[in-house]
């Protein structure tokens, strides 16, 4: 195996044994395959797109295809090898539809024509070093290819979200094929990729504007929300990921049951929506990021559901307690299906919570969020005024992920360091370093907004434009905002490249840059952008102060 799209990649190079994400070599390689099938269909797709060929159940299965390979998503072999059996059938289909227009499929690229009979041939395929990273020998090349199918993954996760809600744009799946294409193409030279990059950082936007109207159509717009850390003397389930439609259907299923709903890292921003504040049996928050979860769901006692990633990989009793369901999955949980029209039943999970105990408390008290566009917009007046009057010097925009490496404790002390009139701007797992912190406010505005999960950093971009625009700048680098930004997986990457598309300059990275980036690559990015690493709180921040 090789496998080096996080941030934990082992020795910062890559996983060559086993994920430190803790994934084996067999699911890492069927994970390449599965891409490497992906991007066969994506070949075929782009063949048939203007050609009436009804491409729905390919662009929806990449979606998901792409989804199942993003870190700590899904560790289950058995479904891997069956949406690669998948893929396989629907690129069959696929070429004879195209045959049958006409369509002319000369000059194939391998990825767009093998064909597996069996499991023997399917793992024989696995175990080859044609399907994966390594696959392309030139680093400054294999770089970017990676840095965009990466960024597509983390697109496909957004866009499967939307979907969910019934939320799709045509011309998303139509990128996303033609850019999984160019990564096979190799006619292409290493300036079309780095042409194709920035490409894909537009779509990033144009997706996560997308989820945006999804999610605020279907549940409101967030708005300012204590959340309760504390619980009560119910059986419970805890909802970890990221999908809102599934923590919509399972309030509904548990509605006058006494079995009560937390949330979890990355869901803890559902608690901002008007709609789920209805009901009675939605508590609170339970715990912290997604690293800290194997004692936290210890201690919680009942029953986990995951929506998406990032599951560690549970051992022993608890795994037992695990139910997943979308694109996540684990070997030895109950996976929850949806039905032809979305619904899940998750009666499963309801009935087990019921025979265990209710949550032991580890924290008490609240935190406080729900600061998406719309509702600093209404704050508009008061944010500009402490701006102009320099109640607030600074923002820093410290969204991303959080991980387990002890060098993550930096954006803690940061935090922590940050002087009293700067407000932090986050959304993403990376504010559980700061976001119980007592960090006070300026003039009744907290020192911590938090817009929500990773994909609601669309609406920090979103302020920032807004900023401009009422202070008459002609750059968004105007701005005095820096940017301070945690990565861990492919989403922050489509993030990242998001945020390189609206013009954003000087964002650092950490704790480390990706291994990903060939030195090359990595140079084209500091010469273009001004990207850069950390070093240490004191240095950086006296160079983000000056």
């Amino acid at each position: 195996m090789f496998c080096y799209q996080c941030q934990e990649a082992a020795k910062g190079t890559g996983c060559t044994v086993a994920g430190v994400c803790g994934k084996n070599e067999e699911v890492s390689n069927l994970q390449d395959l599965l891409i490497y099938t992906i991007k066969g269909l994506s070949i075929l797709a782009n063949k048939g797109r203007d050609k009436g060929v009804d491409l729905d159940p390919v662009d929806h299965f990449i979606m998901n295809g792409l989804f199942m390979t993003i870190t700590n998503a899904n560790f289950d072999d058995q479904a891997i090898k069956a949406a690669i059996k998948e893929g396989l059938v629907l690129r069959k289909t696929l070429k004879e539809a195209l045959e049958a227009k006409g369509v002319a499929l000369t000059d194939l690229h391998d990825c767009a024509t093998w064909y597996a009979e069996s499991d023997a041939a399917l793992e024989a395929k696995a175990d080859s070093v044609v399907v994966g990273v390594l696959a392309t020998e030139n680093e400054d090349v294999r770089s970017l290819r990676e840095l965009i199918t990466y960024g597509v993954k983390g697109m496909a996760a957004y866009a499967h979200h939307a979907l969910n809600l019934g939320k799709e744009d045509k011309e998303i799946y139509a990128f996303t094929t033609k850019a999984l294409a160019a990564t096979v193409d190799n006619t292409l030279s290493a300036d079309d990729l780095v042409a194709l990059t920035l490409e894909t950082g537009k779509y990033g936007v144009n997706t996560m504007a997308l989820l945006d109207a999804a999610n605020t159509g279907a549940y409101g717009n967030p708005e300012i929300t204590e959340v309760n850390l504390g619980v009560r003397n119910n059986p419970a389930i805890l909802i970890s990921g990221h999908d809102l439609s599934d923590l919509k259907q399972l309030l509904e299923q548990t509605k006058g049951t006494g079995v009560d709903v937390y949330t979890h890292s990355e869901m803890l921003p559902a608690h901002y929506y008007p709609e789920f504040k209805k009901y009675d049996n939605f508590v609170g928050n339970y715990g912290s990021a997604w690293w800290k979860q194997k004692e936290e769901f210890a201690s919680f006692n009942g029953p986990v559901l995951f929506t998406t990633n990032c599951i560690v990989p549970p051992k022993g009793e608890q795994l037992e307690k695990i139910y997943t369901t979308g694109a996540s999955g684990y070997p030895g949980c109950t996976h929850i299906e949806a039905d032809e029209n979305g619904n899940k039943d998750f009666s499963a999970i309801i009935e087990h919570a019921k025979r265990l105990a209710p949550p032991t408390e580890i924290e008490t008290g609240s935190i406080v969020g729900g600061f998406a566009h719309a509702q600093v917009f209404a704050l508009a007046d008061k944010v500009v005024d402490a701006v102009k009057t320099g109640a607030i010097k600074k923002f820093f925009v410290m969204a991303g992920c959080d991980g387990r490496m002890k060098s993550r404790d930096y954006y803690t002390d940061f935090a922590n360091a940050l002087p009293k009139d700067t407000v932090i701007l986050t959304a993403g797992c990376a504010k559980y370093k700061y976001n119980k912190l007592p960090l006070g406010d300026i003039g009744g505005i907290p020192r911590v907004l938090d817009a929500g999960q990773c994909n609601d950093s669309y609406s920090l971009a979103v302020i920032a434009l807004k900023l401009k625009e009422v202070f008459e700048l002609n750059d968004i680098n105007e701005l005095p905002i820096a940017y301070n930004i945690a990565w861990y997986e492919q989403k922050a990457v489509i993030v990242l490249l998001a945020l390189l598309h609206l013009g954003v300059k000087n964002i650092h990275l950490g704790p480390t840059l990706p291994a990903f980036l060939s030195p090359n690559v990595a140079n084209v990015l500091v010469e273009t952008f001004g990207i850069g690493g950390i070093t240490n709180v004191d240095d950086d921040m006296k160079m983000f102060l000056q």
